[in-house]
């Protein structure tokens, strides 16, 4: 479980990016419930989790995790977790456009 998720850290994070818990959510592969546990200290964060919102936040794996308040492991820098983790960042982007757009 969480030690202590900074909510207000993440959300400062977002607010700089004009990003949405929503968008992290959708980024990170998470129900926007899922996300909801994780600010409460109900679900801990999967080393991947951590991955897709450091490459989102511009910030280290280890902030993350920081942040977070977790013993999660920090995710390797491997190309093959680092391309997923970017493709589901633009496939979560793009739903995201395409819904402000409509």
């Amino acid at each position: 479980m969480a030690l202590f998720f900074d909510a207000a850290w993440f959300d400062a994070q977002l607010a700089q990016r004009g990003l949405t818990r929503r968008v992290l959510a959708a980024a990170a592969g998470m129900s926007e419930a899922d996300l909801a546990l994780a600010y409460k200290d109900q679900r801990e964060l999967s080393a991947d989790e951590v991955g897709v919102f450091a490459e989102l936040l511009g910030v280290s794996p280890a902030e993350i995790a920081r942040q977070a308040g977790i013993s999660t492991p920090i995710p390797g820098a491997g190309p093959e977790a680092r391309i997923a983790a970017l493709e589901r960042r633009v496939a979560a982007l793009e739903a995201e456009l395409a819904r402000l757009k409509s």
